[in-house]
């Protein structure tokens, strides 16, 4: 599979770029304990260091408010996934364990201070996800629980449509503990170099490797 970036993103929005990983033959299930004690710790320093900064003070956070922005859409109203994880945790509202891939999803979007999705690739179709600016009246049901209109969003669409967008996915591709193939996708921070994003990306692939199993290849575009 392959990811490419439509111009009405690359136009839009300077040195925007990806990380794009490929997992099989992995096994999703209940997170180890490691996995949900580094959650849990990083939450509480988190919220710790949030008591005298707002949370869009944080760079990451920032600089993808900024892309909501440039693309139109309003990030007060419409808050990147990043963001939100943020939101709870200064309400002390913290992040419950889900499955071992969402949990580490979730991890890493705290740290890297930016949205990550993951995806089952069985529910996707066509060998090409594209990366582009939503159209008006394109919605989708979203793991929210509503539908969610996608204009103005920077949305990841396969042959079938849109599936997800660094606001919030949409239910036909959530991993499970049946998924054995995905893909992850990394938005990372515009202003990080290729090399940058590529150890970043790097890393994250073999810390999903070493508690999923399987194989993975990765690469930066953008």
């Amino acid at each position: 599979m392959e990811i490419t970036i439509d111009s009405s993103v690359s136009n839009t929005i300077p040195n925007f770029k990806v990380g794009f990983i490929q997992y099989k033959d992995i096994v999703v299930g209940e997170s180890p304990q490691m996995l949900k004690g580094r959650l849990q710790l990083f939450q509480e320093s988190i919220y710790f260091e949030l008591q005298d900064h707002s949370v869009t003070d944080i760079d990451g956070i920032k600089q993808w408010r900024d892309i909501f922005k440039q693309t139109g859409k309003d990030p007060n109203r419409y808050r990147h996934s990043a963001e939100a994880l943020y939101r709870r945790i200064k309400k002390q509202n913290y992040l419950q364990t889900i499955n071992s891939a969402i949990d580490l999803n979730n991890f890493f979007s705290l740290q890297y201070e930016v949205p990550i999705g993951i995806y089952d690739c069985s529910k996707l179709k066509g060998d090409t996800i594209e990366l582009r600016v939503g159209q008006s009246e394109e919605e989708y049901e979203g793991l929210n629980g509503r539908e969610n209109s996608l204009e103005n969003l920077i949305i990841a669409c396969d042959e079938t449509g849109p599936f997800g967008s660094p606001f919030v996915d949409s239910v036909r591709a959530p991993v499970n503990e049946e998924t054995n193939t995905a893909i992850q996708i990394v938005f990372l921070k515009p202003s990080l170099s290729s090399e940058e994003g590529s150890r970043l990306t790097q890393s994250l692939m073999e810390m999903f490797l070493q508690i999923h199993g399987g194989e993975a290849e990765y690469v930066v575009i953008g």
